[in-house]
């Protein structure tokens, strides 16, 4: 018989309540009549989790990659069914109600989130950390770096079509892999569906394996990670505007602001700006290109376009310009300071001159190395046979 619905539980020491999930599971599978099978991915226990879950007959999936993305993956991948609903198999979601998934799965979504705070939270669940400060934080950051209307960003139990799964190509192996899914699915334009969801205290005697500022934090780098834009391209586009407009002004003679006198002093923050507002945009561009190469995020159309607009060569001569038009300005400033009498020397204007030129040989071969370093980056390799990681 063809399985529809593969149940994946991530384990690593779950002795105390593994059963449970997997009875609960089994009950919605006979109740629901939907072809299926409950997988255990194990981490590795050593309190006989897997023994407890082959007793039961789930299929065991020994993972030995540490991790609750790696134990998620290698388990999906060892899956039959045609879709996978997942979830932590510390007795805190309840596997016996998963209608509302596959009713989602069947209707064509591609990924489907439970929304704990749409479904009910119940006491001593959830901390208020995560609850009030933690989860609301992250998902709205969520949804303000990727485009999408998911308002429970880590929500552990979520369904997937296999298919979509692993269109994803999911890369990493702790925490991070609950906001991957969701990113790369909203990266992909997936139809992403949010659904209720209850959480309930879980069943272990000891702590759980989540650590809350320490995930959180992984959480939140990952994001910011993968929204290159947000993280270098927009604040340096800032910086480098407020740079030029202000320096440019001063390039030309000091201004009087508010009854202070700006010159020369002020011109050289205003390089010191615009250089970092540079780099900051070239760091966008080359993290882009490595998670690109990486396959980590899919090439959107705006980076194929930059991809022939950008090139070493491009590059090589814009630099090569920028460095040119410094030494230009070098000379000039060197010929203005020979041919001029002691008396009438204006330092000023040579110094403004020469920090002019300063920044553009210094902007110049940042373009040339950067230029250097993103070819690098997008060669195209392949993979050595059997030396595959």
């Amino acid at each position: 018989m063809d399985i529809e619905l593969s149940i994946v539980m991530p384990c690593l020491n779950e002795a105390e309540t593994l059963a449970r999930c997997i009875i609960k599971a089994q009950e919605y599978l006979t109740r629901s009549g939907v072809a299926g099978e409950i997988l255990v991915g194990d981490n590795g226990s050593t309190d006989g989790s897997q023994e407890i879950a082959r007793g039961l007959g789930a299929r065991v999936v020994d993972v030995p990659v540490r991790g609750y993305g790696a134990a998620i993956y290698g388990a999906v991948l060892a899956a039959r069914g045609r879709y996978c609903i997942m979830g932590d198999s510390d007795d805190s979601y309840d596997f016996s109600k998963l209608e509302v998934f596959v009713a989602a799965l069947r209707a064509g979504a591609a990924l489907v989130m439970g929304n704990r705070f749409k479904g009910g939270i119940g006491p001593g669940a959830m901390p208020w950390k995560n609850r009030y400060i933690g989860n609301p934080i992250l998902s709205g950051l969520g949804r303000l770096l990727f485009p999408t209307a998911i308002k429970d960003f880590h929500c552990g139990i979520r369904g997937f079509s296999r298919e979509a799964f692993i269109a994803m190509a999911l890369r990493t192996t702790g925490m991070e892999f609950a906001s991957e899914m969701v990113i790369k699915a909203t990266l992909l334009r997936m139809d992403i569906r949010e659904v209720p969801t209850t959480l309930d205290k879980d069943g272990r005697s000891r702590p759980p394996h989540l650590r809350p500022w320490r995930d959180g934090w992984r959480h939140l780098r990952f994001m910011l990670l993968f929204s290159p834009n947000w993280l270098f391209l927009y604040p340096g586009i800032l910086m480098m505007l407020t740079g030029a407009v202000l320096g440019g002004g001063l390039l030309a003679r000091p201004l009087d602001v508010a009854g202070v006198r700006l010159s020369v002093g002020t011109l050289i923050y205003c390089v010191t700006l615009i250089e970092v507002g540079f780099q900051a945009a070239w760091f966008a561009l080359l993290s882009r290109a490595y998670t690109v190469q990486e396959g980590l995020v899919p090439q959107s159309a705006r980076m194929r376009v930059l991809d022939r607009l950008v090139t070493l060569e491009s590059g090589l001569l814009a630099g090569s310009g920028l460095v040119a038009v410094g030494f230009g300005l070098f000379f000039y400033a060197v010929s203005l300071w020979s041919g001029a009498r002691f008396g009438a020397l204006d330092v000023d204007e040579i110094a403004r001159i020469c920090i002019a030129s300063s920044l553009a040989i210094s902007l110049g071969f940042e373009v040339g190395l950067s230029s250097l370093l993103l070819s690098t980056l997008k060669l195209n390799v392949r993979s050595l046979p059997g030396l595959d990681a």
